[in-house]
């Protein structure tokens, strides 16, 4: 079934897809920095940009205390070579944004939307207490930002974390979890931010998730290609959510979007990588096809036992 294809009427017009209420499909995902929307759900977004439906980002912070990842920067005629580390954080600052820029246009977002805020930096660091930081925002303001994008937005569906990031807790990432669920259940509440425009309440919301079946896959075809696998026993002993996925979205033709938008943050992603790089598109789609979901919250009830959906718009379509 290939229901992504971007319909058109008889004039050759574009049809936007329409909710049982007759609004625009609009789908939010919720990322805390610069470069979490190219490795987390990007064919995703790619597929649902393509079909029509609106597709918004909403970054909360501006990726300030990033490391350059990419070794290949530090060489002699380019742009990271010979600085200090005080220098190439500076710089850092100023070219992630460009790169978010990129990024964006490979995957094609609608609306780009920055909450504002301070990286707080990994778990731990001093950073973690600078007061403009995500991490040190109040929880009820953070969490009105976002509810005033999303009236403004109007989005029948959330993509964010995972309530369950043992495997990586990140300040930013556990508070961007955090708000998400709040916003979801107090925009459409009129007691909640009545200054931040009129009631909206989402219909589903998903969590992000690599399932252990596609870790798994992804390591044994690098073995097969490479004879090794970055992939390692931490990752694959990583205890399985794959139980959770109630969605399973077949990307294969999207594949592109994830790749082309990792490269676009060229400071944090090494391109030799065999980590991100090791497959190609083609390799990826035939390895392992899917982007997996979790059902968190809905307003129109939960998936049936035994049943996958394949649309993250069940029960929202028109």
């Amino acid at each position: 079934m290939v229901w992504w294809v971007r319909l058109t009427n008889l004039n050759g017009m574009p049809v936007t897809p329409l909710d049982m209420n007759g609004a625009p499909l609009s789908l939010m995902t919720i990322h805390a920095h610069p470069d979490d929307e190219a490795s987390k759900g990007a064919p995703t977004v790619a597929m649902y940009h393509c079909e029509g439906v609106r597709t918004v980002l909403v970054c909360c912070t501006g990726g300030e205390e990033g490391d350059l990842q990419n070794p290949a920067l530090r060489e002699p005629g380019q742009p990271f070579h010979d600085m200090t580390p005080e220098q190439e954080k500076a710089l850092l600052g100023d070219i992630r944004e460009r790169e978010l820029e990129k990024s964006v246009d490979v995957i094609g977002f609608h609306a780009v939307h920055m909450l504002g805020y301070r990286d707080s930096g990994m778990a731990g660091a001093d950073s973690n207490k600078n007061p403009a930081c995500f991490h040190m925002a109040d929880i009820d303001e953070s969490t009105g930002r976002l509810v005033a994008l999303i009236r403004k937005e109007r989005p029948q569906v959330i993509l964010t974390y995972n309530d369950d990031q043992a495997g990586y807790p990140h300040p930013d990432h556990l508070k961007v979890h955090d708000i998400s669920v709040l916003a979801f259940d107090r925009a459409g509440d009129p007691s909640w931010y009545p200054e931040a425009g009129e009631p909206w309440q989402p219909t589903k919301m998903y969590y992000t998730l690599w399932a252990k079946e596609r870790v798994m896959s992804v390591h044994e075809a690098l073995i097969l290609k490479y004879g090794e696998s970055p992939f390692d026993e931490k990752w694959l002993n990583r205890q399985s959510q794959d139980n959770r996925i109630t969605t399973k979205l077949d990307v294969a033709k999207f594949m592109y979007a994830r790749t082309r938008s990792l490269l676009a943050h060229a400071t944090q992603v090494d391109p030799t990588s065999k980590w991100w790089f090791g497959l190609d598109d083609d390799e990826m789609s035939k390895v392992y096809p899917w982007e997996d979901w979790i059902l968190a919250r809905s307003t129109i009830g939960e998936v049936q036992a035994g049943m996958l959906e394949t649309d993250l718009f069940v029960g929202v379509r028109a």
